[in-house]
């Protein structure tokens, strides 16, 4: 008889804390807690919030009537740390410490989950694992060369959430993820959108570095000039944190409630109706260039996040993309079920994790110095 795991899944996002239990694949309990921005921006780092989110997490357990003692893994999101291909990683004290310094150069709440796993691993002495972090890195070395000297872009998104859909649409149709070309737009908190061809993860905006359109909690794309000029009366660390935890509808609104936002749209609020448009505008925009990426050759757009409950969206980018290539929903997120399953397969000895091992995935460009 095969031995039943249970697994703690701990999906910390920029406006929620999620956690699910399951038992092998079966999901036995899940629960999120939404915060508002101003409840998080109260902490002034994101590694602040980690006694919170614990706590958190905690209750939804307690209330659940879990047994923290009976876990037998914890699996947490990931991010912030080094550049890392994708698959399962162990979750051990080097990826720890470079996540909680954020050595890979971004702050995102995503890193909370390798942080919080990793906390209750210790506590619980059992072993701890995170899956396809945002810092996932498949770029092509197009998509990394920038007009300035020694800066250059890497993969930096919701790898997670977009593969598993992708892989997800793929299976519906019959087909290997391997063998598709994909748009995935994962529309929520934050927006990322990427261009997946064959498999791999090779180009998308890095969302919560100042990349693509603005979202309930993050910027977008900014005119350099003009930011240069706002930096004059404001600080780094406030663009820092505008850019994945405080910009977007938090900076036009106070609030990155995306229904109380949408409910305004509802009333025939003018000014909501233009950030909400406008934000649907910008997706667009980053859907047709992730096509280009793909030279147009491009076998489905697939539509996932929490925002994808409210239809205007939907609507909104078929008006303007569904010419490239059909229109498909996934609402919400498909995250949960991948960490578990994917660790299972490692607990079961299908497939192996993954070491972390301090170095981005991209050592340079061949033979070429800047």
């Amino acid at each position: 008889m095969e031995k039943t795991f249970k697994l703690l899944i701990i999906n910390p996002g920029s406006t929620s804390t999620k956690i699910s239990v399951f038992e092998n694949d079966r999901s036995i309990f899940e629960d999120s807690r939404f915060h508002d921005a101003p409840v998080l921006l109260q902490y002034p780092h994101v590694n602040d919030q980690v006694p919170f989110r614990y706590e958190v997490m905690l209750d939804m357990l307690r209330e659940a009537g879990i047994d923290p003692a009976e876990i037998d893994v914890a699996v947490g999101r990931g991010g912030s740390a080094c550049t890392q291909p994708s698959g399962v990683t162990v979750i051990d004290q080097k990826l720890y410490d470079d996540t909680l310094a954020a050595v890979g150069g971004s702050e995102h709440a995503a890193k909370l989950g390798v942080l919080l796993a990793w906390r209750f691993a210790q506590e619980h002495r059992v072993p701890a694992y995170t899956l396809n972090p945002t810092n996932v890195d498949e770029y092509g070395d197009l998509a990394r060369l920038t007009g300035i000297r020694g800066i250059y872009r890497f993969g930096h998104s919701h790898v997670l959430n977009q593969k598993a859909v992708a892989e997800a649409h793929a299976e519906s149709i019959g087909k290997r993820y391997e063998d598709c070309r994909f748009i995935v737009a994962h529309i929520d908190g934050g927006v990322t959108v990427g261009a997946h061809d064959h498999g791999r993860m090779v180009d998308g905006n890095m969302g919560a570095d100042g990349e693509g359109a603005f979202s309930p909690t993050r910027i977008g794309y900014v005119p350099v000039l003009e930011l240069l000029d706002y930096l004059q009366t404001h600080s780094a660390d406030d663009v820092r944190r505008m850019c994945s935890r405080s910009g977007g509808f938090v900076s036009l609104f106070g609030t990155s409630n995306s229904d109380t936002i949408h409910a305004m749209v509802e009333a025939g609020d003018r000014k909501a109706c233009l950030v909400w448009n406008t934000m649907i505008y910008q997706i667009c925009k980053n859907i047709g260039e992730m096509s280009a990426v793909l030279c147009g050759k491009v076998d489905a757009i697939l539509l996932t996040g929490g925002l994808m409950r409210f239809d205007d969206i939907a609507q909104g980018i078929r008006e303007r993309c569904g010419w490239i290539a059909p229109i498909h929903i996934y609402p919400g997120e498909m995250e949960q079920e991948a960490l578990a399953l994917s660790v299972l397969k490692v607990l079961r000895g299908k497939t192996k994790a993954l070491t972390y091992t301090g170095k981005p995935v991209w050592q340079g460009f061949d033979g070429i110095t800047f």
